[in-house]
């Protein structure tokens, strides 16, 4: 669960996109307008879908902050994820748009107009989405917010779509080879779909309560390496699943037999406070087992 003040940052951050989202819309439509470019109406319109994206990932990020209920006992931090499918579906129809309007222009090219100040234009808007596209992955990796980091890998994706924009609509216009512009928009379109399949990958992926990352796992197996040498007890199966922002971790604790329930009681929640010191608010729930019994051990299964 989110701290409030971790909460508030990250909806900003969304309402950035969001304006960001609006801002970049409005230039190249003017763009497009003003050229009468395929290339400039297919940024434009991939535009569109991230201010579609930026709203659900607003909404998603805002159900995810919700606590637990009768109905959702382990929280809502999924809902993240559907705010990623959400992004990674929304690319796909970006790129359909994309490829279908490139398809027609190129059956029927039409000479450019005010290329100058499309390309400035465009050019604008890409910068505005590159800085904050950046941000957006920072603030993301920082706070595990799939949503932010969805967003942010999608207004990079739409740089790198203004990019083969801005390149054939200059070349069309140094040339006058007007099958250029479609054929880049056609290009471009085919790119951000690569792209929408793999954040759809990822995001289904962490649905199938994925577990936590390797440098993480690798956090703590070390701790708790350090916990069996400090407490004598050894930790026979972890399991851990990462849901949002929100990290749950399983343990088997194997302790002395003679031990009272009330010493093994007091022990793991000490072990609990040191994980939680490890991962700020994770959830841990640790089975205690008298060493020597034999029982099952989920991650050694073949």
């Amino acid at each position: 669960m989110a701290l409030p003040s971790e909460q508030l940052l990250l909806e900003r951050f969304m309402k950035l996109s969001i304006a960001t989202a609006v801002l970049t819309i409005v230039l190249k439509v003017l763009a497009a307008m003003l050229t009468g470019s395929v290339g400039f109406l297919s940024d434009a319109l991939e535009s569109g879908v991230n201010l579609v994206a930026a709203v659900v990932g607003f909404i998603a990020l805002r159900i995810a902050a919700k606590p637990a209920d009768a109905n959702h006992q382990f929280g809502h931090g999924k809902a993240e994820y559907v705010s990623a499918l959400v992004e990674g579906a929304m690319i796909f129809v970006a790129a359909a748009l994309i490829i279908y309007t490139s398809a027609l222009r190129l059956l029927n090219p039409q000479p450019l107009e005010q290329p100058g100040i499309g390309l400035a234009l465009s050019t604008l808007a890409s910068v505005l989405n590159l800085a904050v596209g950046l941000a957006l992955l920072k603030a993301g990796k920082k706070y595990r917010s799939a949503t932010l980091q969805a967003d942010g890998h999608h207004l990079l994706t739409d740089v790198w779509t203004s990019v083969g924009v801005l390149v054939g609509i200059a070349l069309v216009a140094l040339t006058d080879w007007l099958w250029l512009d479609p054929m880049v928009a056609f290009a471009v379109g085919i790119n951000i779909l690569w792209t929408g399949y793999k954040l759809l990958k990822e995001s289904l992926s962490s649905l199938l309560s994925e577990s936590l990352p390797k440098e993480e796992h690798a956090e703590l197996d070390a701790r708790l390496a350090e916990l069996e040498d400090e407490f004598d007890v050894l930790f026979t199966s972890r399991r851990t699943i990462a849901s949002g922002r929100q990290r749950l971790v399983y343990l088997t604790m194997d302790v002395p037999g003679e031990w009272t329930v009330l010493a093994a009681h007091d022990i793991a929640d000490r072990i609990e406070d040191n994980i939680d010191e490890l991962f700020s608010g994770a959830e841990v729930f640790i089975h205690v087992e008298p060493a020597g019994t034999v029982h099952r051990r989920i991650l050694r299964m073949p």
